[in-house]
């Protein structure tokens, strides 16, 4: 794909710039010793902030309904204390964090859960683009 600045001249890639490297390598994660709370795990303050707007609204109910599963989107996810809590769960809970894709411990089952769909997409689409 040619890529061109404000006034039409061509960019012209640097090869010794080439900041990414294509070699993907799964991160390999140490758990601490202790199992976090839970409520360490998820930042709800913006959520909580916007459903109470939502329900001091005059808005119908269909329209709250919706806004409140779209303020859910706010949620901020502690990726590093979710691993920990995982690795210190009953079975039970490790398969739905799995399910939920709250941790990826096995690649293949994420592949059957639809979650490593994408990545495969953006790599084939990068391989024919520009080889390797």
């Amino acid at each position: 794909m040619k890529q061109v600045n404000l006034f039409g001249n061509e960019f012209k890639q640097d090869e010794s710039e080439k900041k990414y490297s294509s070699k993907i390598e799964a991160p390999i994660y140490e758990p601490k010793n202790t199992k976090p709370h839970i409520l360490e795990l998820c930042d709800k303050e913006k959520t909580r902030r916007l459903l109470r707007d939502i329900d001091n609204s005059n808005l119908p109910d269909h329209e709250k309904i919706f806004l409140i599963d779209a303020a859910r989107r706010h949620n901020v996810f502690n990726y590093e204390k979710i691993a920990d809590y995982y690795a210190h769960s009953s079975k039970e809970m490790q398969e739905l964090m799995e399910r939920s894709a709250l941790v990826i411990i096995d690649f293949e089952k994420a592949i059957q859960l639809g979650y490593v769909k994408l990545c495969e997409e953006i790599r084939t689409q990068y391989l024919e683009e520009y080889g390797e």
